[in-house]
């Protein structure tokens, strides 16, 4: 927990009095956050009472659950079949001694059986649930979403089709002394409680979270190609705001709204990845600040603009941070920026041995920073997907806000790496770059890890004060800004690849 950031269970706590009942609806509070409530709120005999949905008994015009079509994920993009992937959880299961996976984070799922859709803003999921065993598989989802084509690839798949509301149904005819792997923190509490007691439950992260986390080589391969097409997009973004801020209005959100329009020009372009963070002065001290009509401000030749989007492609997923210069830099907003760098190249350069978790290494992005006195209230890197959830997990660098703290990093996985620095009225300041782990080398020590950075967005140099940085530091913003300007430029204008040979000259 971070000291300025009370958690509302805290705040519960300190407000009810003893005996007080608290109320919600099982349907959407997972068992592991349920069980956090009883155990947390125990001693002053607070009761839970998970029986009804309030809020829906009052919430008129309530809209349906969505109802966008689902499409076959192409092995192309995917590189495993979906028959493979399914054999694989069975064999996890099958060392895990269980007869039944059940399946409910979404992304999972739609990892699992090569599906994807658009039921969720920013994420090509399909409401949907899923029970694995070794002699059925089903998938519980509004058959009238799959077009019949599909039914057939998933029926000849070996996929059974339920109706979405069969699932808690289908939990209660478990027989007895059925074993079933779920994950606490994806599973609804009323779903948990529809598995008959004479069944063993076996929790733990679920087995697709730990698959999808370690890419293919032919997800791997994509996710390259993404990036340079990402690069692009932000690079044109960036080329026209300095060109055209000053002279035409710019806010926050047409801002926000130009550089989706550039991502629109890239190929297999799906849409955001999330809700673009464009901070400009003041609200980039805002971590997860998300300009409304309410709060959109103009831009102007002055101060930080803090920049966090990404995009959502078929053949991968993006999340960038960059926070530009829109005038001349103060020497505390110059300290700031290369305080921060310090920890985003920090971590970059790191070797690891095979085994390491990622709170062991996330110092490394912090050290400047504490070295000076200052510290961000988030965690350093998260999990991403692959044409799935932005934020995936297991794997983190940090805090088990996004992912688990016991996860070993292993090669094949991306995260982010986003050390920042916030001053409360006056700018916010964050480098997110995208890493992907890679096997590095083996000695008499075992086999050592290494990071390699697959984001291409120049850093803006103008806020880099170089006596801050250590030659091997500067080596690797150089060598950054080569490899940003061999792999971006060949698809720029003549206007634009002048303007990103400046931007990346060496320091």
């Amino acid at each position: 927990k971070i000291p300025h950031s009370p958690e509302y269970i805290d705040w519960l706590k300190e407000k009810l009095k003893d005996g007080s009942t608290i109320g919600f609806d099982s349907k959407v509070v997972s068992i592991g956050l349920t069980r956090k409530f009883e155990n947390f709120l125990e001693d002053k005999n607070i009761l839970i009472n998970t029986s009804k949905d309030l809020v829906g008994e009052i919430w008129q015009n309530r809209p349906a659950l969505p109802d966008s079509k689902i499409f076959d994920f192409d092995i192309k993009f995917s590189g495993v079949s979906r028959e493979k992937k399914i054999d694989n959880v069975k064999q996890r299961m099958k060392e895990e001694g269980v007869d039944y996976h059940l399946l409910t984070a979404l992304d999972d799922i739609a990892w699992t059986f090569n599906i994807r859709a658009n039921d969720v803003k920013y994420s090509p999921l399909a409401v949907s649930f899923a029970l694995i065993g070794f002699d059925n598989t089903s998938l519980f989802i509004d058959k009238k979403k799959i077009p019949d084509k599909l039914k057939k690839i998933l029926s000849d798949a070996g996929i059974s089709l339920m109706s979405y509301k069969e699932i808690s149904k289908a939990l209660m005819k478990l027989g007895k002394g059925t074993r079933i792997y779920l994950s606490p923190g994806s599973t609804n509490t009323w779903l948990y409680r529809s598995i008959p007691s004479f069944c063993k439950i076996i929790e733990g992260i679920s087995i697709p979270a730990k698959l999808k986390a370690i890419k293919n080589p032919v997800e791997i391969e994509h996710v390259k190609n993404t990036m340079v097409k990402d690069g692009v997009a932000l690079t044109r973004f960036f080329f026209w705001l300095e060109r055209t801020i000053g002279k035409q209005k710019i806010t926050e959100i047409s801002a926000s709204k130009k550089l989706n329009d550039f991502r629109n020009q890239q190929d297999l372009y799906q849409g955001p990845s999330f809700a673009t963070i464009a901070g400009y002065r003041e609200h980039g001290a805002i971590v997860h600040y998300e300009p409304t009509p309410n709060t959109d401000i103009e831009l102007n030749p002055e101060g930080i603009f803090l920049l966090d989007s990404g995009g959502q492609y078929l053949d991968g997923t993006t999340d960038t941070t960059r926070s530009i210069s829109l005038g001349n830099p103060t020497l505390e907003e110059k300290r700031d920026f290369t305080l921060v760098l310090k920890g985003t190249i920090a971590l970059s350069l790191i070797g690891f041995p095979l085994g390491t978790r990622g709170f062991q290494i996330e110092v490394l992005a912090r050290k400047a920073l504490w070295e000076n006195g200052l510290n961000y209230g988030h965690g350093t890197g998260h999990g991403v997907g692959f044409f799935l959830n932005v934020h995936e997990g297991p794997q983190t660098i940090g805090t088990g806000a996004s992912g688990n703290l016991e996860t070993i990093l292993e090669p094949g996985m991306i995260l982010s790496d986003e050390p920042g620095i916030y001053r409360e009225g006056k700018y916010g300041i964050r480098t997110e770059n995208l890493l992907l782990i890679e096997k590095s080398r083996e000695t008499e020590f075992g086999q050592f890890l290494k990071f390699k950075t697959l984001t291409l967005c120049y850093i803006d140099t103008k806020l880099v004060e170089k006596s801050l940085l250590l030659p091997e530091e500067k080596k690797w913003l150089n060598n950054y800004h080569i490899k940003v300007y061999d792999l971006i430029s060949p698809y720029l204008t003549g206007e634009e690849k002048i303007w990103l040979k400046e931007k990346t000259r060496e320091i």
